[in-house]
């Protein structure tokens, strides 16, 4: 090997390690469209179903299908939407106008009362506290800056939004848009085969994303029901929240206990904490538990088993090891990735026992 040839491989290699570096900074910079088109994907296989039953059972055109469908789901979103915009508004005239100093001091209330019933039953939790020092670690004033924060993204949810619908609406319209670009990457003599995975993989994602959507509805059912039995304040707004949560796998469910709990402690604020807030919410924390019991014993088991069809234990292990590499993100994703790997993995590499034992009943 000659110093000339030695020059060049190391040009090329020196080359590919810049246009990768390009490619990725690229890809960091334009981040914000990339979560658009992921979301705006999303969004296209939970309306696929719909549009699929009314071209072959009402025989509406493509377009018209599509158009049907995008009403109903931005109806979907303004719904949410009206349902919430109230409870900003009345919250942001509060806070807009709260005594910051009163509220410390209904809350340094409501721990008294809570000293005191503890130390009733013989039990010494005040020193504990002390030893803690977590009121005076808590910044109140931290609520309102929130709420500014909140409303000053506001303008960028709206661009957001309009992306995300304005894609989805073409995404929806040619359903091989999306598949037409991952093929401009596929390799020659494999297209055949990487088009039949792209086939499976938008059915069993498709079905898990609407699977999904019975999850959480089924839990927000559940949760608005027990919260209205015991008047709490805001009950349909927190039980969507809690029941969006629950998209986290295990660490949502944990999140939204807490919000659950705080919520229903802070709406009874001045009450006796004995008499009424300690049993109201018990009560309300054993609905959240039974909630859970159905969804994790019912629903979780059927979207699995029906829809990308792994078993249980196998969820659990992939999403475990994607939370550990990759956080909360890599949770919510690991099991449409997984997915989609099973189903690649099946149509290229069938011959492996390993994959064929893995992909049973794909």
């Amino acid at each position: 090997m000659n110093s000339k040839t030695l020059a060049n491989g190391i040009l090329r290699a020196l080359g590919v390690v810049l246009a990768i570096i390009l490619v990725l900074f690229f890809l960091f910079k334009i981040q914000s469209v990339i979560v658009y088109i992921a979301v705006a994907a999303v969004i296209s296989l939970i309306g696929r179903p719909i549009i699929l039953f009314l071209r072959k059972r009402l025989k509406l055109s493509n377009t018209l299908a599509v158009v049907v469908t995008m009403v109903l789901l931005l109806s979907l979103l303004v719904g949410l939407v009206g349902l919430f915009i109230p409870l900003i508004v009345e919250q942001g005239h509060n806070l807009a106008l709260l005594n910051i100093e009163q509220l410390q001091i209904n809350i340094e209330d409501l721990y008294d009362q809570i000293i005191t019933y503890f130390q009733f039953n013989n039990i010494d939790v005040e020193q504990s506290i002390k030893d803690s020092n977590l009121l005076s670690k808590l910044d109140f004033a931290l609520i309102p800056n929130f709420l500014n924060s909140f409303i000053s993204g506001l303008g960028s949810f709206s661009i957001g939004l309009f992306s995300v619908l304005f894609i989805s609406f073409f995404f929806l319209k040619d359903s091989k848009l999306f598949e037409d670009g991952i093929m401009t990457f596929v390799p020659n003599g494999n297209e055949e085969r990487s088009s039949r995975s792209i086939t499976a993989i938008k059915d069993l994602l498709s079905r898990y994303f609407v699977g999904l959507i019975f999850q959480i509805l089924i839990l927000f059912i559940i949760y608005t029901i027990v919260l209205l039995i015991f008047d709490i304040d805001n009950a349909i707004v927190i039980a969507f929240l809690c029941a969006l949560l629950n998209l986290v796998p295990y660490v949502g469910p944990l999140v939204s206990g807490f919000l659950m709990l705080l919520l229903s402690m802070s709406s009874n604020l001045g009450e006796s904490f004995s008499d009424v807030i300690l049993p109201k919410t018990t009560y309300v924390m054993i609905g959240f538990i039974v909630a859970q019991l159905v969804d994790n014993f019912f629903s979780q088991p059927y979207i699995f088993s029906k829809s990308v069809k792994s078993h249980p234990l196998e969820i659990f292990l992939v999403i475990i090891i994607s939370g550990i590499l990759f956080g909360i993100v890599g949770m919510i994703v690991a099991i449409p990735t997984y997915t989609a790997i099973k189903v690649i993995l099946k149509e290229f590499l069938s011959d492996y026992n390993i994959v064929q034992k893995l992909t049973k009943g794909l």
